[in-house]
């Protein structure tokens, strides 16, 4: 079974991607947060920056893109494409009201026939592999039968399902019966993706659906980066991991602040892998000063008890 590293904006960026492979590897892929084709039709030295031409990564990259236009979609995928990749995602399960209330995202699966005439647009053209990341429909379960027709339509590469309704964002229970459900009638290999925090959950998985493809981690593997790591995370390497990271946040964003802004982000889920962190986290929500954020995120690392397990809080 697949180990893929989910798409979480803000998170896992280009120079996170690399260095997590270098430190951590075991991953099978990493997604990239989505890019979103403007109406000027041109790369952004943003979007160049976070997507390297593909023979010059370690470790296979899938983009994932963000529209609710066919065009835009062929667009992009050349560019991509021109890069050397052979796989585009796409984006059906985004579920921030910004994107939503554009139609794009999870937006899509209000409209199942709107979805429906968006995949024969880019399927009748597309030179490239595609898959899908979705979920299970906008507002209720119910949806999702009709969705899952319209997505064995196509030769979809894999279907990755977040097994929630788009009203649900990130919270409460996930659906596994509408995952079974999904498992016996798709046409297409599948992914899982949701709450899967420790190796006990992926093992879970892995045994409740034996015939799964992949699993897709996200903030599990933020929170504990080695989860999937032969010898786990390990402190040091750790340290070694996040010492790198500042050091390369501050060439790319060009000073301290954005470096840390960056970086905190990361700790809101790592810090729940040490015991005892309430305090120095506190700290270290609080500072705009790199030194203070050196000595402080020194202290969690040499001096907190690290739990086998994120014991987690979202």
């Amino acid at each position: 079974m697949n180990i893929y590293f989910a798409p979480l904006e803000g998170l896992t960026d280009s120079t996170y991607r690399r260095l997590h492979h270098k430190y951590f590897p075991g991953v099978d892929c990493y997604y990239t947060p989505f890019f979103s084709p403007t109406s000027g039709r041109r790369l952004t030295p943003r979007e160049i920056r976070e997507l390297p031409p593909a023979d010059s990564l370690d470790v296979p990259v899938i983009p994932q893109l963000l529209t609710k236009n066919p065009e835009d979609f062929l667009w992009m995928c050349e560019k991509f494409q021109d890069l050397g990749y052979t796989e585009i995602n796409l984006n059906t399960g985004c579920p921030s009201g910004t994107v939503t209330a554009k139609g794009k995202g999870a937006g899509m699966l209000r409209e199942p026939e709107s979805l429906a005439r968006f995949l024969d647009g880019i399927f009748e053209k597309a030179s490239v592999q595609i898959s899908v990341k979705t979920r299970l429909g906008f507002e209720n379960p119910e949806e999702f039968s009709k969705i899952l027709e319209i997505f064995n339509r196509y030769p979809i590469q894999e279907l990755t399902i977040h097994p929630r309704v788009r009203n649900a964002f990130y919270k409460g229970a996930v659906d596994k019966g509408a995952f079974a459900y999904a498992l016996s009638n798709s046409k297409m290999p599948l992914c899982y993706n949701g709450n899967l925090n420790t190796l006990a959950d992926i093992k879970a998985i892995s045994e409740e659906y034996p015939t799964l493809n992949a699993v897709m981690l996200g903030r599990g593997l933020i929170g504990d980066p080695g989860m999937c790591t032969p010898d786990g995370t390990k402190r040091d390497t750790l340290e070694a991991f996040f010492a790198e990271l500042l050091e390369e946040y501050l060439i790319v964003f060009g000073g301290s602040r954005n470096a840390m802004f960056r970086l905190k982000e990361h700790w809101r889920y790592l810090l729940c892998k040490f015991e005892g962190s309430e305090k120095l986290g506190k700290r270290l929500r609080k500072t705009t000063d790199l030194e203070e954020y050196r000595q402080i995120t020194k202290e969690i690392f040499r001096n907190l008890p690290m739990r086998a397990e994120v014991d987690t809080d979202w």
